[in-house]
């Protein structure tokens, strides 16, 4: 995969490169937002630990 990072000073202009983006959707592309971008590598970060209940979770919260 290959990712292309576009910043857009003027919000009109935004509006129509991402409609244009969202009609190739059904092609394979994939929108993400910069700011999403740490999220998600930190939640890719997480899938090999360990993990508990969420029972468990609120029995320890304090």
């Amino acid at each position: 995969m290959q990712s292309i990072t576009i910043n857009i000073t003027n919000k009109n202009t935004q509006e129509k490169v991402i409609w244009s983006l969202n009609h190739l959707k059904e092609d394979g592309v994939e929108i993400v937002s910069q700011e999403d971008i740490g999220d998600l590598k930190l939640l890719a970060a997480t899938r090999n630990e360990a993990s508990i209940s969420f029972d468990e979770y609120l029995k320890n919260e304090h």
